[in-house]
């Protein structure tokens, strides 16, 4: 058998993706509050490039954010 893992009937193993989820608290300067959020990995980095003040507007506008 070569290096692959594949069966001889040729079943292959399922596999699923998931998102790095990481629940962080933010602080919001303007409304002198702290914010939890369950956020990407991928979206800190966003966040510490453009500021949570920013992208906190961001999400309100598109309704992913209340109040």
């Amino acid at each position: 058998m070569t290096g692959n893992n594949v069966s001889h009937a040729m079943n292959h193993t399922k596999r699923r993706f998931h998102i790095n989820l990481v629940k962080k608290r933010f602080y919001l300067p303007e409304e002198d509050r702290y914010i939890t959020l369950k956020v990407a990995a991928s979206t800190l980095r966003t966040i510490n490039k453009k500021g949570i003040s920013t992208m906190v507007k961001e999400a309100r506008k598109n309704g992913i954010l209340k109040k």
